[in-house]
This record gives structure tokens, sequence and C-alpha cells, in this order.
């Protein structure tokens, strides 16, 4: 007979979670860290009991259900996707507040697991607080709109049905190709009802991470394609992270010659001192990234979406005769611009490429522009670094600043702005996973959340949270949550009164940078009067952090050497000129401009704006040699 345990769908839901386990490379660890949230009506009697009796799977508070979901997905971020949270909140605004954190997640392929407390099962009590009524069905709620943003989906209307639901949902976490948010909607009298769920369902449970091999017809066409190369490049994206294949791709390249351009996701895939890393790739990217990207006859995509911002909106690769390998785990991924699709893990792609293309050297004359370009732009760096522009000091200066004082093994977080282009372009990475951008989603108000979530990762790395005003303003709230937990972050602030990177984008459109600067409305209607004066200082201190202004390149120094020596969350304040960017290089981004217009500004960006746009091209409709 089949042994039971009588547990309320919560209760059974906690015990399940705690037994989950993943295994790659024969290690073996615990899948989830714990849950996230805030407590309500909706799911305090349920999940909130279920986890007082479960000490050892530990609850954190969070100040905001969206930044709960931040902080989670920063962490199994920075676990290369092998450990996650599970993140809790009530019915209502509890729950809409994860959305953006769901689609947050689930853009950039990092796994959460998600529990809205959802309306009752039984509709008797309809409609109930905060309960979102439709005259077409009863069977509809607030957290259908997670249906878009989510992996996988699911309402638990009956307490049995946990027993399918949650292997499904474990299936979609640990999946390589597939991961992202999943939810699970649980209405709130079900959570309580109690049910004699199998015994099974409670004992350890291991999901192995498998490392696909790349097939061997597959295999043999791509040799053959990057033997017959002459300019090929790779193009390293998040995947060559989370496959742990740094080591492998620095083996491949410097044995082949072949240069390597990073995304956002990929940045830190090689060191930046690496002889073939040109770095930076795409509308953030470097000039010697770019230029080869713009020749290469071959592009080997690795662990990467292609998004518009690494093939600079389809500009990026000119050669009339280029072809594609991509090598991804997901089939969705590795069918883009009509390449060869390797569908397979990229560290084990990356070993097999290498001994397939034994004896292969890109041509020396080729050699030469890598190191080249390699050099101008360590120059470019160092010039961006030491401006001495000011005060208010440029961007750049301060990612100088801050790189100069980092250790090779600590940790910059950025989402949102002009940093990310910035930083994408001028952060030195020494060391993988030290370079933490989300800019799937480029969420504003990420980085804060998304710093606790890495430095719990690894709390002997420092962490350096770069955020603008704008970014900070939207959800400054969790750095109550760093105090709290005693998870020590280092934050500076930029403050350029206002959004400098749309600002900088308007005016480039023509427009003037309008309505992007923190001003008061003025006479005219407009926010065009006097700026708005923010204390960042004193919002900073009123949540608990340590925090001072610096106004010059020497205060910034001063301060983040003190930050050091601080046993809780710090922060500095520094103004900078906006109007002082780092230069774009060799890269273009569609951005529809107004075609026809009574501004002479906007009527001249149109015009280069139709010139610019006849270089995008239709890869995926282009028949490669094989």
């Amino acid at each position: 007979m089949m042994q039971t345990q009588r547990k309320t769908m919560a209760q059974a839901l906690i015990e399940f979670l705690k037994k989950q386990y993943v295994k790659r490379d024969g290690v073996e660890h615990p899948f989830f860290g714990g849950t996230w949230g805030i407590f309500g009506h909706g799911c305090i009697a349920g999940i909130g009991q279920a986890l007082q009796q479960n000490p050892d799977f530990p609850y954190y508070q969070c100040k905001n259900e969206q930044a709960g979901v931040h902080i989670a997905t920063a962490f199994a971020k920075a676990m290369n996707r092998m450990e996650a949270f599970a993140c809790v909140s009530s019915i209502g605004p509890g729950a809409t507040n994860m959305i953006t954190g769901a689609a947050t997640a689930t853009i950039n392929r990092i796994p959460v697991l998600l529990l809205p407390g959802d309306i009752f099962a039984r509709r008797h009590v309809a409609p109930v607080l905060q309960q979102l009524e439709s005259a077409q069905s009863q069977d509809i709620s607030v957290n259908d709109a997670f249906k878009p943003v989510s992996r996988y989906w699911d309402r638990i209307n009956r307490p049995d049905q946990l027993v399918c639901s949650v292997v499904e949902a474990m299936r979609v976490l640990t999946s390589p190709a597939h991961t992202g948010a999943v939810t699970l909607a649980l209405p709130q009298d079900v959570q309580s009802e109690a049910w004699d769920y199998p015994q099974e369902m409670f004992e350890k449970r291991v999901w192995h991470i498998s490392r696909p091999e790349p097939e061997r017809e597959i295999l043999a066409a791509a040799a053959e394609m990057i033997r017959s190369a002459k300019r090929p490049m790779v193009i390293a994206g998040g995947g060559v992270l989370y496959s742990e294949a740094t080591a492998g791709l620095a083996r491949f390249v410097a044995a082949t010659g072949i240069p390597v351009g990073e995304t956002q996701a990929g940045k830190g895939s090689l060191p930046f001192d690496h002889p073939q890393n040109l770095g930076a790739i795409g509308v953030t990217g470097t000039p010697g990234a770019n230029l080869a990207a713009r020749n290469a006859d071959l592009v080997i995509a690795i662990g990467t979406r292609l998004s518009d911002f690494t093939t600079a909106s389809k500009t990026a690769f000119q050669n009339p005769d280029v072809q594609f390998i991509n090598i991804n785990v997901a089939e969705f991924d590795a069918f883009k611009h009509a390449g060869l699709p390797m569908i397979a893990d990229a560290r084990v792609a990356i070993e097999r490429l290498q001994t397939a293309v034994s004896g292969y050297r890109v041509p020396e004359q080729y050699v030469d522009s890598i190191c080249e370009w390699k050099s101008r732009w360590e120059k470019e760096t160092d010039r961006l670094y030491n401006l001495r522009h000011g005060p208010p000091i440029s961007q750049g200066e301060v990612i100088g600043v801050v790189n100069g004082l980092a250790r090779p093994q600590d940790v910059v977080v950025c989402a949102a702005g002009s940093l990310p282009g910035d930083l994408h372009k001028l952060w030195r990475t020494r060391e993988p996973n030290t370079y933490h951008l989300e800019y799937g989603y480029s969420c504003m108000g990420y980085e804060i959340a998304g710093g606790l979530g890495v430095k719990m990762a690894d709390p002997s790395r420092e962490v350096y949270v770069m955020v603008g005003d704008g970014s900070f303003l939207m959800m400054s709230s969790e750095i109550a949550t760093s105090i709290q937990e005693g998870y020590k972050l280092n934050i500076i602030v930029l403050d350029n009164h206002g959004f400098s990177s749309i600002g900088g984008l308007s005016q480039s459109i023509g427009s003037g940078g309008f309505g992007t600067d923190y001003r008061h409305r003025s006479g005219s209607g407009q926010l065009d009067g006097e700026r708005i004066p923010i204390d960042f200082v004193a919002l900073c201190r009123g949540v608990g952090a340590t925090a001072v202004r610096a106004r010059t390149r020497e205060d910034l120094k001063q301060a983040i050497e003190a930050m050091k020596t601080e046993k809780r969350t710090s922060a500095v304040v520094i103004e900078v000129d906006k109007e002082m960017r780092v230069p774009g290089y060799e890269s273009w981004w569609d951005v529809p401009i107004a075609e026809v217009s009574e501004s002479e500004s906007v009527r001249a960006a149109r015009a280069a704006y139709e010139e610019a746009v006849k270089k995008e091209r239709h890869h995926e409709i282009t028949v490669q040699k094989r």
C-alpha cells in the first residue's frame, strides 16, 4: 500500500522544494536557497505558515516584490543557473509587482520560481479583496498576466494537482535551454487545504544537468567552415559563462588566433588582456570588435541570442559572404541568422571544435590587425579613464576609478541607463562572473536588488553597484534589506539630474532631450524649469547605509577606499557631466525617427536614419554555403 503524508498544499510544496537537488560534472547540491517575499492575506495562512515550520528553508523579507524577484534572478545568474530562489507574494498588487521581475528572468534565461497567491478556487466568496472580476469568465485573475513572461505557468486549483505540477516546474527550471520564470499560482484557500500526499514526493530528487554533445555531421561541417575562413571571429555570449566554458574558449582562440567580441551577458568570458579579446561587440562595442565583425567571413556565435545590440540592428556583419555557426543549447537560438545550428553545450562544443580544427590558424595579416585594434583600444580606454574633466567629472572617469580600485574577483553590477554601454566598453574584466549586467531586459531598479543577490552568491567578494540617479529612485528600498540580512554592498550613485541615456538618444534623433531632465514645470507648461535638488546621501542614510558625497576624482577614490573597511552597505554619490559621453564606435542602432516633422533637427536625423537603415541585412533568408 502506498505510504502517504497528510499535509496542506503549501506544506507539501515547501517540503518538496527542500528535497530538490541538481548535479553537473559530478557536483551535487540543493537547488533552492530559500524563499523571498512579502506576506499578505493571500499567502500568510498557507505558504507563510509552511515557511514558519521549515526554518531550514529560509524566508527572506524583501521590501518590494519586484525587487525580491530581481534578487533571486541575480543570485541564480551569479551561480551559473545551478541554484535558485523561490519568490512568494500575496494576491493582487503583491503578485503583479512580480511580473516585471518575471519578464527580467525569462528574457535573460534565468531560473526563478514564482508563487503568487491567487483568488479563491471555491468561488462563492468572490469577489474577494483585490480580485479582478471578469464578466466573461470566472477562471481568470491578475495572475494570468504572468503567462506571456513565464516559461511555465500553472494554477493549483486542487491540492492533488500539486504532485504533477511541481515536477513540470522543476523540469523547466533546471533546463539549460528552456529555463526562466516558472509561475505556480496558488489560490489562497487551496494553500491551506490538506491531502494525503505520496511519500515519494518528499524524497530526495536529483536533477542531472546534461552537457549535450554536438552532432558528428554538424561538427564536421563547422570544422570545414572554420578551416576555410580567412577572417573568422567568435561572439561570446552568456552561455559561455553558464556552461563554465571560459577556460576552453581561451585555449581554443589562443590555438587558432580567432578574435573574440563579448556580448553584455558574455563579458568576462576572457580576461580583458587576453590577446584575442577585442572586447565589447555591437551597439556598445569597441572599434576593433565591430571592425572585425564588419569584415568577418565567418561568425562563431557561442551561447548568444544575437539581440539587436549585439548585431547592431543587423548592420554589424557586412561581408556579403559571411556565414554563421551558432553554438547553443537552445534550438531557437541555434537557427538564427540562417546559421549552422550546433545544438550543444558550449564547453563540450568548444572542446570538440578545437580537436576538429587542430593545426588551423588565422592568417598572419589578420593577427596583426587584431593586435593593432587591441592596442588602440587599450590606449583609448586609458584616455577615457584619465580625462580629468570637470568637476563634475565624466562617467568614464568614474568607471576607471572604480575599476582601478576593485580586486580581480570583485563584481560590478548594473542594468539600465547610459552606464551599461559605457561599462560594456570600458570595464576591464579579469575573472569570469565579475561583470554582472542585466541587459536582456535592461530593467531600471534592478541594480541594488541584483547586487544583493550577487553578494549572497559569494559573500567573500566585494560587490560594486553602479547605478544612475533615475534607476536609484525607482528601487532603492533593498538597501534596507541588505542591512537587515547583513550583506554589505558598495553603491556608487551617479547623479546626472535625470535620464541621461534616453536624453542622449533624444538629442540624437533631433528631440533635444525632451522630458528627460529632473526639472520643475515652468511657465511654458514643459518640464524645463530649475533643476530639482535631490539629496541622495540623505536617502541612503535614511534606509540604513553610510553615505557621503564626492565632488572630485580624489574624493571618489577616498570614498571607495573607505567603503572597503565598512562592515555594512555604504554609498558614495557623485555628480557627473552627462554631456561628456563615451563615444560610440563603428556601430549603429535602429531607433525609428519621425518620417515627417516640423522640426528641422528631426528632419535631419530622419535623413541620416534613412541612409543608415539601408545597411540592415536579412541574414535569416540568406542561403549559406556549407
